[in-house]
Parts: structure tokens; C-alpha cells; sequence
């Protein structure tokens, strides 16, 4: 008895089940993406997947799994006699890890046959080994962008195209692609998104009851899985022969023009861009009515399949909540598709047990439509400020929370020098992607070949290693190729809260600027943090993560008023990139400080905050200066604060990138009309 967890006896995730059934009837569907909380038995759920579903037939000895009933495979391995031998296995779950690297992912040169025997041949990569069977990525949201592209390339295509290293070979790839997330670890871009057929928002159960049950199942699996397994066999039989009829039945789906002109209309009231929505959603329905046994399709199959594949395509940006609006939902379905009962003569399909794969499920978590978007408030330069007496609320306990305004293109904000860390759009680094620059030995981190210079390297001992024919090598000549791309950074928000800080207007600015940022940081892939200070110390509001919306929630709610204790803000803000340098070494930080430099809490205040900026300075830590400071008459505070980090220095107007380019163009325009004079 398989020592796995039965599909059937997973309780609490409907939809997940629905989706993944959906998708294993047409994998053409897309995929699934499943995004939840952590302990929600998302891996668990996956898989379980991969035991029920029917055993496949493949051509013996073929290392790409081709189907005996094509008649013309796409495999290097072919041509095949059309006697050749065939075999029955189950299907296969690859899992991808998150530190795969392309060459493992796409397959490549052979690099002993190379080098030992000078034979150019390919060698598969998990996408071969995925071919008919199930491609699962946990913590999808972590993969680099570039290996995810390639994963929705190759599933939505059905193969895989390898060009490199002297290789050119095609291949097939139809596989099911389910990957798993923690939204507080990061999100997916909205591009990567849309390209998943199917979304499912997943947690814990609240009821009791149910959670009871859970905790009783799992502890007797524990104790005696081969009897659990076996008291669940027979619902994991009757799961698996009814995915089996539904992939028989779903190519005789009738997709209707009414349907087809139903989903179009779903898909254009809830405004998602592109037509892969309908595509998908089309198909989905069709594997929702195969699944219920029937070769038509209904009302209930549209809903099902609208709530699956619509939600995340609604996402324009990071900050969008998830879901759709089902009372609107209905309201465009209406009643003119036919009813979910079958006619006379056509029997349903029994329904799978609410706690394996009940198609109708719960409703849908997070399908509420208040979206709560950004407001139009501008961004208008605000009223000069008397900064000859403190504040409203420097003194006192005064506070006040303001919202940001809308957020705009910020100039692009880098560290110094060459770093080493993970793959992203901001600093530059050597990285697995990017353009080639030059060749180094092997050093336990792998990489691609660089022939030319594993050539070059064993040129020279021919001779004495007795060279008759092709060139001989040794494990010493092989170079891997050192690539220039750029890397993903810790972007270090230190932000002065004070009452300094509190007028609205100014606070708004601060806010739209640090969201405007934020945006910036998630698509370059970064991880954020945020320091705070104000009244009298410095709290660490949110520690490094890749998780952008959780930042811009902590963002909203930050209160403004009291005193400045900007020496504390500055010494959190460099214990806090301390800790996270030994977490992750390789990440490099930027600590983009912003405030107008005043420092009013504690003695000499401002000389205790000079300090600790030059302490920071000597650590090598890079940074950035914003200066909110306004109004006719300036102190010049936080130009002397950057001028003791070392830090590069930029007034608050000046961080959107059409506010520089105007700066920029007004400068040239003084020159040439000098130069005119």
C-alpha cells in the first residue's frame, strides 16, 4: 500500500479538488495555481493527485513517455517501429525545486559524453520527464520569472524547444501544471497570472467541527497508513474511474454558440484583458460538464468554471484583491442555458463526497468586488511650512493617519558595484541569466557550458595526454560561462513618522512615494521591509519579505505624530540589515531613509543621529536620502544626513522619473539658451 495520504479523505478544499480534476480531464485547461495559507494541505492535495488518476500506456524504453496511439510522436528518441513494445505505468508527479536551474528544467549537452567521447547528445530535463504526467512547483511565487515563463511556454504549446550548446532538439510536453504559493512570501506578476488556466484561494477551515475531523484524520494516518489507505481505497478507485470516463467523454462536449456567447459576455462585464479568459473558461466547462458525466453544457458549468478561471485575471496590479463578484456572476448567467438537470434518458454522474472533489464546494473565499481602488487625489506641491517652530504634534501625543495618493514611475534606485545575489531587474550582478562575459572553473553552483573556453583550456596537453583522433578531456578543462545580468535587492524603508511628518499633504507625498517605490520593488523582484520611528523609539513594522501587498498594508496604517527620534530609527534600520545579512548573505540592501532630518527626541539629538549614520556608512551599507523637507526656507538637515551615510540624496519631488526628466530637460534648455547668448 502506497504510504501516501488518499485524495478522497482530504477535507476542507473543495475547490482545489475541483480545479485539479478539472485540469487533469483537459489539460488544456492551463493549470492550476493554488494560493493559501500555510498548513492547508496544498502539497499534500497535490500529491494525492497523482494516485488517482488513470494509469498511462507509453512506448518501452522511450525516455519522453510517447503515447503508442500517436502516430507520430515527438521524440528524439523515435522513429518507432509500429510494433514497438509498449508498457502501462502510472502517471508521474515531477516536482521542480525552487533552485532549479534552466538546464535542469530544459535538458542539455551531455557533458560526459562530451567530454569523453566528443558525442554531441541531449539530455532530458524534468520537462521530459513531466511529458503525460503532472509538473508540480511549490512555492511557484519564489521561481525565478524566467523559468516560469518557460514552464507556461512549454504547457501551453505541449513541447519543448532546447537550443544551446550545440543542441537543437524538440520534444513533447503535455503535462499538468499545478503550482502552490503563500501570498505573504510574494506575489506572481499579473502576467504570470493570466497564464495559469485556473486559480484557487485556499484556508484553513473556521468551523470546529471540521477542524476536529482533520486532526483525526491525519492522526490516523499517522498511526497505520496502510490501514488508513485501505479504508479509503474504494472511494479512490471510484475517483479514478470517473476522471477516466471524463476524459473519454470531454471531447464530445458540445460548446454551443450560445454558450460560447455567454462566457464572452461573462469574461467582457468583468473587463479582463486578452481572450485567454474565454478560452479557458470554455474549456474548463466543457471538463466541468465531462466531469458530471454529460456532453452538454450548462448553466452551472459556466459558473463553476467562471469562478475558477476569472478571479486572478482581474489583478492589474499587485494591489488588487483577488476574486469576482458572484451575485454579478449570476445576474449575467441568468436562466436561458439549459438547466443543470440532465434531459430524459441521460443519467448524472454521482457526485464525489464533500470531502474529496463536491464540484459545487463552498462559495468562493475573497469574492467580494470592493476593491477599494486608489483615489484621485493629486499630487500637487504643498503649502510652504513654518520650520521656525515645531509642529503640530512634535511635542504631544497628536497623531493622524493619512492615505497615499496615486503611485507613479520612480527613478530606478540601485546598489553600487557587482553583486552575486538572486536573478531580478534591479543591480547588476553575475547571475545564471544575462549576457556572457567571460569563464571560470566549476565552483559547486553549477552553470552552463562555455565550450569555446573548456576548448581553449584543453588545447594545450593534446600532446601529452597521446591526442590520436578527437580532442581529449579531463574534468579540469570544463568552464562554465559567468554571465552579467541583475539581481534582486532588500529595499529598507526607514520612515520618519513624526509630527514633523504629520501635515496631510506632506504625509500624502511621503506615502505615494514609498507605494510608488513598493510597485517599483515588486516588479524587480525584491524583498521590502520597513523601519518606522517617531515619539520616542523605532519599531521594526515589517521584517524582510517578498510579500509587497502586506508592506502596502502596513504602509496605509502608519500613524504620524510626536517627536523624532531619528538616531534610533537609523540604529534599528542597521541591526535590522544585520540580521537579514546573515539570513541571506547574498542579497545586498539598500536602506532608503526618508525624512526631513530633523532630530528633536533625546540630547543632542542630532548628533547621536550623525553618528549612527556614519556608522552605518562604515558598515558598506548602501543608501538612499528622500528629503521631505518643504517650503521657502530649508535647513538642509537631510542633504548633512546623506552627506554622513554617504548616501545618495533625493528631494521628495524628485523620485518619480517624469519629476527628473523635467528637471533634466529644464537644465539643458538653461544650457542651450546660454550657450545661444
Amino acid at each position: 500500500m502506497p504510504q501516501h495520504f488518499p485524495f478522497s479523505a482530504i477535507v476542507g478544499s473543495d475547490d482545489m479538488a475541483l480545479a485539479l480534476a478539472l485540469t487533469t480531464i483537459s489539460p488544456a485547461v492551463g493549470g492550476v495555481l493554488v494560493r493559501g495559507e500555510k498548513g492547508t494541505a496544498k502539497s499534500t492535495m497535490v500529491r494525492a493527485l497523482a494516485h488517482v488518476l488513470p494509469p498511462i500506456d507509453v512506448i518501452a524504453g522511450d525516455r519522453f513517455s510517447s503515447d503508442p496511439r500517436d502516430p507520430n510522436p515527438l521524440s528524439p528518441d523515435g522513429p518507432f517501429a509500429a510494433d514497438a513494445e509498449t508498457e502501462t505505468r502510472p502517471v508521474r508527479l515531477v516536482e521542480l525545486p525552487v533552485g532549479a536551474t534552466e538546464d535542469r528544467v530544459l535538458g542539455s549537452l551531455h557533458l560526459e559524453k562530451a567530454l569523453s567521447s566528443g558525442v554531441t547528445e541531449y539530455e532530458p530535463g524534468l520537462l521530459a520527464r513531466a511529458n503525460r504526467g503532472i509538473l508540480y512547483v511549490d512555492e511557484v511565487n519564489l521561481l525565478h520569472d524566467h523559468l516560469v515563463d518557460l514552464l507556461l511556454d512549454a504547457a501551453a504549446m505541449g513541447r519543448s524547444t532546447v537550443e544551446r550548446d550545440g543542441v537543437s532538439v524538440e520534444h513533447a510536453a503535455r503535462f499538468v501544471l499545478v503550482g502552490t504559493m503563500n501570498p505573504e512570501e510574494g506575489e506572481l506578476r499579473p502576467q504570470l497570472l493570466d497564464r495559469f488556466g485556473l486559480t484557487v484561494e485556499v484556508a484553513a477551515p473556521r468551523d470546529p467541527s471540521v477542524r476536529v475531523d482533520v486532526v483525526k484524520r491525519r492522526l490516523a494516518f499517522e498511526q497505520d497508513p496502510e490501514a488508513f489507505g485501505l479504508a479509503y481505497a474504494d472511494a479512490e478507485a471510484a475517483l479514478s474511474d470517473r476522471i477516466a470516463a471524463a476524459q473519454k467523454l470531454v471531447e464530445d462536449v458540445d460548446l454551443s454558440d450560445a454558450v460560447l456567447f455567454k462566457i464572452a459576455e461573462i469574461c467582457a462585464a468583468f473587463e479582463v484583458d486578452g481572450m485567454r479568459a474565454d478560452i479557458v473558461t470554455a474549456r474548463a466547462s466543457a471538463a466541468h460538464a465531462a466531469w458530471n458525466g454529460r456532453t452538454y453544457v450548462t448553466r452551472e458549468d459556466i459558473r463553476a468554471a467562471a469562478r475558477l478561471a476569472l478571479p486572478h485575471r482581474r489583478r492589474r496590479n499587485p494591489f488588487d484583491a483577488p476574486g469576482i463578484d458572484e451575485d454579478l456572476l449570476d445576474q449575467i448567467l441568468g436562466d436561458d442555458l439549459p438547466p443543470e438537470e440532465p434531459p430524459p434518458g441521460e443519467s448524472e454522474a454521482d457526485e464525489v463526497s464533500t470531502s474529496s472533489t463536491d464540484e459545487s464546494g463552498s462559495t468562493s473565499e475573497g469574492g467580494s468586488t470592493d476593491e477599494g481602488g486608489d483615489d484621485d487625489r493629486g499630487l500637487s506641491s504643498p503649502r510652504n511650512e513654518d520650520v521656525s517652530k515645531p509642529p503640530e504634534g512634535e511635542g504631544g501625543g497628536f497623531e493622524s493617519v493619512v492615505g497615499a495618493g496615486n503611485a507613479y514611475r520612480p527613478k530606478l534606485f540601485q546598489v553600487a558595484g557587482m553583486g552575486t545575489g538572486e536573478s531580478g531587474k534591479r543591480s547588476r550582478a553575475v547571475t545564471s541569466t544575462g549576457r556572457r562575459i567571460g569563464a571560470q572553473a566549476p565552483n559547486g553552483t553549477g552553470g552552463t557550458l562555455h565550450l569555446t573556453e573548456t576548448i581553449r583550456a584543453a588545447a594545450p596537453h593534446q600532446f601529452a595526454r597521446g591526442r590520436t583522433g578527437a580532442l581529449r578531456f579531463e574534468a579540469t578543462d570544463l568552464r562554465l560561462a559567468v554571465k552579467e545580468g541583475r539581481e534582486s535587492n532588500l529595499i529598507l524603508f526607514c520612515v520618519d513618522a513624526s509630527g514633523s511628518m504629520a501635515a496631510k499633504r506632506r504625509m500624502e507625498q511621503v506615502k505615494t512615494a514609498i507605494l510608488s517605490l513598493l510597485l517599483d520593488a515588486y516588479q524587480r523582484r525584491d524583498k521590502v521591509g520597513l523601519v518606522t520611528f517617531r515619539q520616542d523609539t523605532a519599531t521594526l513594522a515589517l521584517p524582510p519579505t517578498s510579500s509587497i501587498d502586506i508592506a502596502a498594508a502596513r504602509l496605509e496604517e502608519l500613524p504620524a505624530g510626536g517627536r523624532t527620534p531619528l538616531a534610533e530609527g537609523l540604529l534599528q534600520a542597521a541591526e535590522s540589515l544585520r540580521l537579514e545579512r546573515i539570513r541571506d548573505p547574498r542579497r545586498r540592501p539598500l536602506l532608503v531613509v526618508i525624512t526631513d532630518g530633523r532630530a528633536t527626541y533625546g540630547p543632542d539629538a542630532l548628533d547621536r543621529s550623525a553618528q549612527a549614520a556614519r556608522y552605518i556608512a562604515a558598515s558598506g551599507i548602501a543608501s538612499l536620502v528622500i528629503d521631505c523637507e518643504t517650503g521657502g526656507f530649508r535647513m538642509g538637515l537631510a542633504r548633512d544626513l546623506a552627506a554622513n551615510l554617504l548616501a545618495e540624496y533625493v528631494p521628495l519631488g524628485e523620485v518619480g522619473a517624469d519629476a527628473l526628466t523635467s528637471v533634466v530637460r529644464g537644465s539643458v534648455g538653461i544650457a542651450s539658451s546660454a550657450g545661444a547668448a
